[in-house]
């Protein structure tokens, strides 16, 4: 039997609060209760994903710091998490740092793809939880990436923001030589306010297939999750965000990809 290549999915917006990090945790565990083998990759050093799956930050011996910094190699650091099926590459403020530490190293943008490609193909999916910003970090999520997930927040700011981030990915395509194509996906939306059916129609309407029809609903019990160390889908499976971020998961590796796109 021919097994499939891994799929890298970065998880990626430069504005904070769109539901990055709850997304990377959600899609992660839905594709390994799926009995995918699934890697979770911290690369924001706030460590949001790794608290969301109920890790310590304050108490790891080594981190994707480590990795990048290469005192560590990726398979002593990759941690099994109490969800069967998924692991996690775990970050902390250490990672702050990298940036500058990095800069000055020749193909300082390569160096997450080289680490992962020690150990990807003990993996059917990676999802990289990326930092809320353009920088090293990002970029080396980038190349890196088969696929980049953009979560949109339904409000005006949040939408107004993606034709930037959009010539970003173009220009590192184009000069880090990189393949990927990418997905927007809506959170937080709320049928109720007219807002939100806004933002939904002109995404739709200016994206077309790229623009997912899978839509995460605004959820209290998905803001509540990451406090007790779970995944949302865990915590609440019948909560109607959890069955959307189910959704999304069958619908995201249905659809076909277009890296030169």
């Amino acid at each position: 039997m021919v097994r499939e290549p891994t799929l890298i999915i970065s998880v990626l917006n430069n504005k904070g609060g769109t539901g990055k990090t709850t997304t990377s945790v959600n899609l992660a565990a839905a594709t390994a209760l799926e009995g995918k083998r699934t890697l979770l990759v911290d690369l924001d050093p706030q460590g949001n994903a790794t608290t969301g799956v109920g890790l310590e930050k304050a108490t790891l011996g080594s981190t994707i710091y480590n990795v990048l910094s290469q005192t560590r190699k990726i398979q002593e650091t990759i941690i099994a998490t109490k969800f069967n099926g998924l692991s996690l590459l775990p970050s902390n403020l250490d990672l702050a740092s990298a940036e500058i530490e990095l800069s000055s190293i020749p193909g300082r943008e390569y160096i997450l793809r080289e680490a992962l490609g020690t150990i990807k193909q003990d993996y059917d999916n990676i999802i990289i939880d990326c930092p809320p910003n353009i920088g090293l970090l990002t970029l080396n999520a980038l190349v890196t990436s088969d696929l980049v997930l953009i979560p949109v927040q339904c409000e005006f700011f949040p939408m107004e923001g993606l034709p930037t981030l959009i010539k970003v990915m173009d220009l590192v395509k184009s000069r880090l030589k990189a393949q990927f194509d990418f997905r927007i996906v809506l959170t937080m939306y709320d049928a109720r306010t007219a807002l939100s059916r806004k933002v939904q129609s002109q995404v739709w309407d200016n994206f077309g297939q790229r623009a997912l029809k899978t839509v995460i609903p605004r959820s209290v019990r998905m803001a509540e999750a990451p406090s007790k160390g779970l995944p949302g889908i865990v915590y609440r499976p019948k909560n109607p965000a959890s069955e959307q971020y189910k959704a999304l998961t069958k619908e995201l590796f249905r659809i076909p990809l277009v890296a030169e796109a």
